[in-house]
């Protein structure tokens, strides 16, 4: 996977300076999720891989799922088709993202409770996160039973374990 991710770099950091350069990130971002969906699907792969199907042809196959495409992204597209790169669309849309959020000031958070949170937990949260990383914050939630209590904060290299199961492994190292 590291490797996929190594080669998709370039081509993502080219697909995201042509965006910001056109003022187009919202199209380019909803165009690579929908051909990273594709590409995806065993069908797709199939096709995008079969020596019968010219790079053209899989171009405009994904341009057609997609419901057409700009002349850039559509020469994007045929880069990739040309370099045997097509099949790297899921991690070119996802370094992409990371560009875009990096370049807008975004970050996603995941938030591991012990029970669902209510608005003002899910505001509260953002906003704390907001104050100490500088970024607009997102909040993903999910539920753990396990935890007992608390909270498990993940924001980008930032882990803050909160949850009382956290607390009570912490409180058994010190006693040790």
């Amino acid at each position: 996977m590291a490797e996929a991710i190594t080669i998709a770099r370039p081509y993502a950091v080219a697909a995201f300076s042509l965006a910001q350069e056109k003022n187009d990130l919202q199209a380019w971002t909803d165009l690579l999720a929908i051909v990273s969906q594709c590409a995806e699907t065993a069908e797709v792969q199939a096709v995008l891989t079969s020596p019968a199907v010219s790079d053209v042809q899989a171009v405009d196959l994904l341009a057609d799922v997609a419901g057409g495409v700009s002349g850039d992204a559509k020469h994007f597209l045929l880069l990739l088709a040309e370099n045997n790169r097509l099949l790297l669309l899921p991690e070119i849309a996802e370094l992409f993202g990371q560009l875009r959020a990096e370049a807008e000031q975004m970050m996603q958070a995941d938030v591991v409770t012990a029970k669902p949170l209510t608005d003002a937990q899910k505001t509260s949260i953002a906003a704390a996160l907001k104050k100490r990383l500088g970024k607009e914050v997102t909040i993903t939630e999910s539920v753990d039973d396990t935890l007992l209590g608390g909270a498990i904060i993940r924001a980008g290299d930032l882990v803050i374990d909160g949850s009382a199961l956290g607390k009570l492994n912490r409180l058994a190292n010190a006693i040790r």
